[in-house]
Protein backbone atom coordinates (compact mmCIF):
# COMPACT_ATOMS: atom_id res chain seq x y z
CA UNK A 1 0.00 0.00 0.00
CA UNK A 2 2.80 2.65 0.45
CA UNK A 3 3.95 2.07 -3.41
CA UNK A 4 0.64 1.15 -4.88
CA UNK A 5 -3.50 2.54 -4.37
CA UNK A 6 -5.53 0.39 -2.11
CA UNK A 7 -7.50 -1.33 -4.63
CA UNK A 8 -3.97 -3.13 -5.95
CA UNK A 9 -2.71 -3.40 -2.59
CA UNK A 10 -6.33 -5.41 -1.60
CA UNK A 11 -6.43 -7.49 -4.40
CA UNK A 12 -2.93 -8.32 -4.46
CA UNK A 13 -3.33 -9.24 -0.41
CA UNK A 14 -6.63 -11.39 -1.03
CA UNK A 15 -4.84 -13.22 -3.89
CA UNK A 16 -1.95 -14.27 -1.48
CA UNK A 17 -4.16 -15.31 1.27
CA UNK A 18 -6.35 -17.55 -0.76
CA UNK A 19 -3.28 -19.26 -2.12
CA UNK A 20 -1.62 -19.97 1.33
CA UNK A 21 -5.06 -20.65 2.67
CA UNK A 22 -5.08 -23.88 0.35
CA UNK A 23 -2.07 -25.37 2.28
CA UNK A 24 -3.64 -25.18 5.63
CA UNK A 25 -5.97 -27.58 7.48
CA UNK A 26 -8.10 -24.39 9.29
CA UNK A 27 -8.40 -22.33 5.86
CA UNK A 28 -11.72 -21.00 6.81
CA UNK A 29 -10.11 -19.51 9.81
CA UNK A 30 -6.88 -18.49 8.19
CA UNK A 31 -8.94 -16.49 5.63
CA UNK A 32 -11.23 -14.21 7.95
CA UNK A 33 -8.42 -13.24 10.25
CA UNK A 34 -5.67 -12.33 7.18
CA UNK A 35 -8.46 -10.47 5.49
CA UNK A 36 -9.70 -8.33 8.26
CA UNK A 37 -5.85 -7.85 9.25
CA UNK A 38 -5.18 -7.06 5.70
CA UNK A 39 -7.96 -4.44 5.07
CA UNK A 40 -6.51 -2.68 8.68
CA UNK A 41 -2.83 -2.69 7.29
CA UNK A 42 -4.20 -0.90 4.12
CA UNK A 43 -6.41 1.77 5.54
CA UNK A 44 -3.94 2.89 8.36
CA UNK A 45 -1.00 3.10 5.79
CA UNK A 46 -2.78 5.28 3.24
CA UNK A 47 -0.24 8.05 3.71
CA UNK A 48 2.93 6.48 5.11
CA UNK A 49 5.10 9.64 6.33
CA UNK A 50 6.77 8.75 9.59
CA UNK A 51 8.39 5.97 11.66
CA UNK A 52 5.51 6.34 14.32
CA UNK A 53 3.07 4.95 11.64
CA UNK A 54 4.79 1.48 11.40
CA UNK A 55 4.61 0.71 15.08
CA UNK A 56 1.10 2.30 15.17
CA UNK A 57 -0.20 0.07 12.10
CA UNK A 58 1.49 -3.20 13.56
CA UNK A 59 0.00 -2.45 17.36
CA UNK A 60 -3.61 -2.33 15.76
CA UNK A 61 -2.75 -5.63 13.58
CA UNK A 62 -1.89 -7.02 16.66
CA UNK A 63 -5.44 -6.04 18.44
CA UNK A 64 -7.25 -6.91 15.37
CA UNK A 65 -5.64 -10.71 15.48
CA UNK A 66 -6.37 -11.21 18.76
CA UNK A 67 -9.97 -9.77 18.49
CA UNK A 68 -10.35 -11.79 15.51
CA UNK A 69 -9.26 -14.77 16.66
CA UNK A 70 -10.65 -14.64 19.68
CA UNK A 71 -13.73 -14.46 18.36
CA UNK A 72 -13.81 -17.13 16.05
CA UNK A 73 -12.32 -19.89 19.07
CA UNK A 74 -15.43 -18.86 21.40
CA UNK A 75 -18.10 -18.98 18.22
CA UNK A 76 -16.50 -22.74 17.80
CA UNK A 77 -15.07 -23.86 21.12
CA UNK A 78 -17.80 -22.29 23.78
CA UNK A 79 -15.65 -21.47 26.40
CA UNK A 80 -12.24 -19.55 26.87
CA UNK A 81 -9.80 -22.23 26.50
CA UNK A 82 -7.51 -20.88 23.92
CA UNK A 83 -4.56 -21.60 22.17
CA UNK A 84 -1.97 -19.52 23.61
CA UNK A 85 0.91 -20.03 21.07
CA UNK A 86 -1.26 -18.05 18.70
CA UNK A 87 -0.65 -15.27 20.49
CA UNK A 88 2.80 -15.45 20.66
CA UNK A 89 2.60 -15.75 16.62
CA UNK A 90 0.92 -12.35 16.67
CA UNK A 91 2.75 -10.98 18.59
CA UNK A 92 6.25 -11.68 16.62
CA UNK A 93 4.68 -11.07 13.91
CA UNK A 94 4.11 -7.46 14.73
CA UNK A 95 7.50 -7.25 15.73
CA UNK A 96 8.41 -8.45 12.45
CA UNK A 97 6.58 -5.66 10.62
CA UNK A 98 8.89 -3.35 12.56
CA UNK A 99 10.82 -4.17 10.10
CA UNK A 100 8.89 -2.27 7.47
CA UNK A 101 10.64 1.05 7.62
CA UNK A 102 14.11 -0.30 6.49
CA UNK A 103 12.98 -2.11 3.50
CA UNK A 104 11.30 0.57 2.01
CA UNK A 105 14.69 1.62 1.38
CA UNK A 106 15.71 -1.51 -0.32
CA UNK A 107 12.31 -1.64 -2.29
CA UNK A 108 12.74 1.66 -4.06
CA UNK A 109 16.34 1.24 -4.94
CA UNK A 110 15.54 -2.02 -6.51
CA UNK A 111 12.34 -1.44 -8.46
CA UNK A 112 12.59 2.28 -8.67
CA UNK A 113 9.57 3.06 -6.82
CA UNK A 114 8.97 6.20 -4.76
CA UNK A 115 7.38 6.24 -1.26
CA UNK A 116 5.64 9.03 0.67
CA UNK A 117 8.45 8.62 3.48
CA UNK A 118 11.09 9.53 1.02
CA UNK A 119 8.86 12.09 -0.83
CA UNK A 120 8.54 14.00 3.21
CA UNK A 121 12.69 13.66 3.37
CA UNK A 122 13.05 14.98 0.36
CA UNK A 123 10.37 17.88 1.40
CA UNK A 124 12.59 18.97 4.43
CA UNK A 125 14.19 22.55 4.06
CA UNK A 126 17.25 21.45 5.75
CA UNK A 127 17.68 19.00 2.73
CA UNK A 128 21.36 20.17 1.40
CA UNK A 129 20.19 20.95 -2.10
CA UNK A 130 16.87 22.69 -0.87
CA UNK A 131 19.57 24.48 1.85
CA UNK A 132 21.78 25.72 -1.33
CA UNK A 133 18.95 27.04 -3.08
CA UNK A 134 18.20 29.43 -0.45
CA UNK A 135 21.82 30.81 0.01
CA UNK A 136 22.57 31.02 -3.72
CA UNK A 137 19.02 31.71 -5.01
CA UNK A 138 16.41 32.94 -2.46
CA UNK A 139 13.69 34.17 -4.84
CA UNK A 140 13.65 31.12 -6.09
CA UNK A 141 13.26 29.37 -2.92
CA UNK A 142 10.25 31.56 -1.93
CA UNK A 143 9.02 31.08 -4.78
CA UNK A 144 8.76 27.60 -4.83
CA UNK A 145 7.62 27.13 -1.43
CA UNK A 146 4.39 29.20 -2.51
CA UNK A 147 4.36 26.84 -5.55
CA UNK A 148 4.35 24.19 -3.22
CA UNK A 149 1.84 25.41 -0.80
CA UNK A 150 -0.81 26.09 -3.41
CA UNK A 151 0.30 23.04 -5.57
CA UNK A 152 -0.81 20.90 -2.29
CA UNK A 153 -3.93 22.63 -1.85
CA UNK A 154 -5.54 22.46 -5.07
CA UNK A 155 -3.86 18.21 -4.80
CA UNK A 156 -6.06 18.07 -1.61
CA UNK A 157 -8.86 19.39 -3.64
CA UNK A 158 -9.05 17.45 -6.89
CA UNK A 159 -8.29 13.94 -5.27
CA UNK A 160 -4.18 14.21 -6.34
CA UNK A 161 -1.04 12.41 -4.56
CA UNK A 162 -0.56 16.02 -2.09
CA UNK A 163 2.67 15.18 -0.67
CA UNK A 164 4.32 14.08 -4.58
CA UNK A 165 3.24 17.48 -6.16
CA UNK A 166 4.76 19.38 -3.24
CA UNK A 167 7.60 17.53 -3.48
CA UNK A 168 7.62 17.78 -7.18
CA UNK A 169 7.85 21.69 -6.50
CA UNK A 170 10.32 22.46 -4.06
CA UNK A 171 12.39 20.78 -6.99
CA UNK A 172 10.95 21.65 -10.08
CA UNK A 173 13.40 24.92 -10.68
CA UNK A 174 16.41 23.36 -9.10
CA UNK A 175 18.38 24.45 -12.38
CA UNK A 176 17.82 28.56 -11.84
CA UNK A 177 20.78 27.91 -9.34
CA UNK A 178 23.39 27.71 -12.37
CA UNK A 179 22.53 31.38 -13.24
CA UNK A 180 20.57 32.50 -10.48
CA UNK A 181 21.10 36.14 -11.56
CA UNK A 182 19.19 35.52 -14.94
CA UNK A 183 15.63 35.32 -13.18
CA UNK A 184 13.71 37.91 -12.14
CA UNK A 185 13.22 36.75 -8.70
CA UNK A 186 16.63 36.94 -7.94
CA UNK A 187 17.53 39.87 -9.48
CA UNK A 188 18.03 43.07 -7.43
CA UNK A 189 19.11 46.02 -10.42
CA UNK A 190 19.73 45.89 -13.45
CA UNK A 191 19.12 42.91 -15.12
CA UNK A 192 21.53 41.17 -17.29
CA UNK A 193 19.15 40.54 -20.15
CA UNK A 194 19.73 43.80 -21.15
CA UNK A 195 22.71 42.47 -22.85
CA UNK A 196 21.70 39.74 -24.62
CA UNK A 197 19.61 39.60 -27.74
CA UNK A 198 15.84 37.98 -26.90
CA UNK A 199 17.16 34.54 -28.56
CA UNK A 200 20.36 34.09 -26.23
CA UNK A 201 17.82 35.13 -23.06
CA UNK A 202 15.79 32.53 -24.17
CA UNK A 203 18.68 29.70 -24.56
CA UNK A 204 19.58 30.75 -20.49
CA UNK A 205 16.12 30.13 -19.48
CA UNK A 206 15.26 27.11 -21.01
CA UNK A 207 18.78 25.59 -19.65
CA UNK A 208 17.35 26.08 -16.22
CA UNK A 209 15.05 22.51 -17.36
CA UNK A 210 18.39 20.96 -18.32
CA UNK A 211 20.43 21.80 -15.58
CA UNK A 212 18.02 21.13 -13.22
CA UNK A 213 17.69 17.48 -14.68
CA UNK A 214 21.62 17.47 -14.25
CA UNK A 215 21.76 18.59 -10.64
CA UNK A 216 18.71 16.40 -9.83
CA UNK A 217 20.84 13.31 -11.37
CA UNK A 218 23.64 14.44 -9.60
CA UNK A 219 22.28 14.37 -6.20
CA UNK A 220 19.80 11.01 -6.68
CA UNK A 221 16.76 12.82 -6.64
CA UNK A 222 14.25 10.21 -7.75
CA UNK A 223 12.73 10.05 -11.39
CA UNK A 224 9.46 10.90 -10.53
CA UNK A 225 10.82 14.26 -9.05
CA UNK A 226 12.69 14.79 -12.01
CA UNK A 227 9.60 14.64 -14.04
CA UNK A 228 8.56 17.98 -12.53
CA UNK A 229 11.16 19.49 -13.71
CA UNK A 230 11.01 18.41 -17.58
CA UNK A 231 7.21 18.69 -17.44
CA UNK A 232 6.70 22.30 -15.54
CA UNK A 233 7.11 24.45 -18.47
CA UNK A 234 5.92 21.38 -21.16
CA UNK A 235 6.64 22.23 -24.80
CA UNK A 236 5.52 25.55 -23.91
CA UNK A 237 7.83 28.41 -25.03
CA UNK A 238 9.81 31.57 -23.45
CA UNK A 239 6.92 33.95 -24.56
CA UNK A 240 8.32 37.41 -23.32
CA UNK A 241 11.66 36.87 -25.07
CA UNK A 242 9.72 34.95 -28.15
CA UNK A 243 7.41 38.25 -28.49
CA UNK A 244 10.05 40.89 -27.98
CA UNK A 245 12.03 38.91 -30.93
CA UNK A 246 8.90 39.21 -32.97
CA UNK A 247 8.22 42.90 -32.28
CA UNK A 248 12.17 43.51 -33.51
CA UNK A 249 12.34 41.47 -36.55
CA UNK A 250 8.61 41.42 -38.19
CA UNK A 251 9.61 41.08 -41.56
CA UNK A 252 11.43 37.70 -40.36
CA UNK A 253 10.35 34.08 -40.41
CA UNK A 254 11.00 33.18 -36.77
CA UNK A 255 12.52 29.73 -35.59
CA UNK A 256 10.35 28.60 -32.76
CA UNK A 257 12.32 25.71 -31.53
CA UNK A 258 14.82 28.33 -30.37
CA UNK A 259 12.15 29.69 -28.07
CA UNK A 260 10.10 26.30 -26.63
CA UNK A 261 11.15 24.63 -23.85
CA UNK A 262 11.97 20.53 -24.53
CA UNK A 263 9.14 19.65 -22.51
CA UNK A 264 7.21 16.97 -22.64
CA UNK A 265 3.94 17.85 -21.86
CA UNK A 266 2.43 17.08 -18.30
CA UNK A 267 1.75 13.14 -18.43
CA UNK A 268 0.23 13.10 -14.94
CA UNK A 269 -2.87 14.82 -12.53
CA UNK A 270 -0.16 16.11 -10.40
CA UNK A 271 2.56 17.29 -13.05
CA UNK A 272 -0.27 19.54 -14.52
CA UNK A 273 -1.54 21.27 -11.21
CA UNK A 274 2.44 22.27 -10.73
CA UNK A 275 2.28 23.72 -14.29
CA UNK A 276 -0.84 25.65 -13.16
CA UNK A 277 -0.04 26.56 -10.19
CA UNK A 278 3.90 27.82 -11.26
CA UNK A 279 2.93 29.98 -14.21
CA UNK A 280 -0.46 31.38 -11.94
CA UNK A 281 2.36 32.08 -9.11
CA UNK A 282 5.25 33.84 -11.24
CA UNK A 283 2.92 36.05 -13.12
CA UNK A 284 0.78 36.89 -9.97
CA UNK A 285 3.56 38.84 -9.22
CA UNK A 286 3.85 41.41 -11.84
CA UNK A 287 0.40 42.71 -11.21
CA UNK A 288 0.32 46.26 -11.14
CA UNK A 289 -2.82 45.97 -8.07
CA UNK A 290 -4.60 43.40 -6.68
CA UNK A 291 -7.75 43.28 -6.53
CA UNK A 292 -10.38 40.50 -6.93
CA UNK A 293 -10.88 41.16 -10.37
CA UNK A 294 -7.67 41.44 -11.63
CA UNK A 295 -6.74 38.07 -9.88
CA UNK A 296 -9.79 35.70 -11.03
CA UNK A 297 -8.62 37.40 -14.45
CA UNK A 298 -5.41 36.27 -14.39
CA UNK A 299 -5.94 32.80 -13.19
CA UNK A 300 -8.50 32.34 -15.93
CA UNK A 301 -6.18 33.64 -18.64
CA UNK A 302 -3.15 32.02 -17.78
CA UNK A 303 -5.14 28.45 -17.42
CA UNK A 304 -7.49 28.63 -20.26
CA UNK A 305 -4.28 29.52 -22.39
CA UNK A 306 -3.11 26.38 -21.06
CA UNK A 307 -5.69 24.60 -21.90
CA UNK A 308 -5.92 25.74 -25.49
CA UNK A 309 -2.37 25.00 -26.02
CA UNK A 310 -3.24 21.75 -25.27
CA UNK A 311 -0.57 21.35 -22.27
CA UNK A 312 -3.17 18.96 -20.52
CA UNK A 313 -4.35 16.42 -23.21
CA UNK A 314 -2.16 13.84 -22.34
CA UNK A 315 -3.02 13.53 -18.61
CA UNK A 316 -5.78 12.05 -16.61
CA UNK A 317 -7.37 15.77 -15.39
CA UNK A 318 -10.87 16.74 -16.48
CA UNK A 319 -12.41 20.22 -16.63
CA UNK A 320 -14.01 19.76 -13.05
CA UNK A 321 -10.58 19.52 -11.94
CA UNK A 322 -9.54 22.34 -13.98
CA UNK A 323 -12.54 24.96 -12.66
CA UNK A 324 -11.49 23.52 -9.08
CA UNK A 325 -7.91 24.09 -9.33
CA UNK A 326 -8.89 27.67 -10.79
CA UNK A 327 -11.52 28.52 -7.68
CA UNK A 328 -8.77 27.18 -5.33
CA UNK A 329 -5.70 29.65 -6.77
CA UNK A 330 -7.97 32.12 -6.90
CA UNK A 331 -8.86 32.29 -3.27
CA UNK A 332 -5.42 31.22 -1.97
CA UNK A 333 -4.42 34.31 -3.80
CA UNK A 334 -6.79 36.89 -2.89
CA UNK A 335 -5.61 35.75 0.88
CA UNK A 336 -1.80 36.16 0.09
CA UNK A 337 -2.33 39.31 -1.59
CA UNK A 338 -4.71 40.43 0.72
CA UNK A 339 -4.33 44.60 1.60
CA UNK A 340 -3.83 45.63 5.17
CA UNK A 341 -6.21 48.76 6.39
CA UNK A 342 -3.55 51.55 7.03
CA UNK A 343 -3.42 52.65 10.68
CA UNK A 344 -4.71 55.70 12.23
CA UNK A 345 -2.05 58.81 13.01
CA UNK A 346 -2.32 60.74 15.82
CA UNK A 347 -4.24 64.13 15.64
CA UNK A 348 -2.34 67.12 15.68
CA UNK A 349 -4.83 68.28 18.56
CA UNK A 350 -4.78 65.21 20.71
CA UNK A 351 -0.90 65.72 20.75
CA UNK A 352 -1.13 69.84 21.52
CA UNK A 353 -3.46 68.71 24.35
CA UNK A 354 -0.68 66.42 25.86
CA UNK A 355 2.24 68.53 25.93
Amino acid sequence: RVFMDSRTAFMFHCGMVLIISLMLTSNYEFIIVQLVAGMMAIQTLRELSQRSQIVRTAFIIFLVYVICYTSYSLHHENDIKMDTWMYVCFTVNCVLLLFTYPLLWMLEKMFGFTSDVTLVELSNVHNPLLQRMTEVAPGTFQHSMQVANLSAEVANKIGGKAQLVRTGALYHDIGKMERPVFFTENQSGVSPHKHLTPKKSAEVIIAHVKNGVALADKNHIPDSIKRFITTHHGLGKAKYFYITYKNEHPDEVVDEAAFTYPGPNPSTKEEAILMMCDAVEAASRSLPEYTEESINQLVDRIIDGQVADGFFSECAITFKDIATAKGVLKEKLKTIYHTRISYPEMGEDYENREE
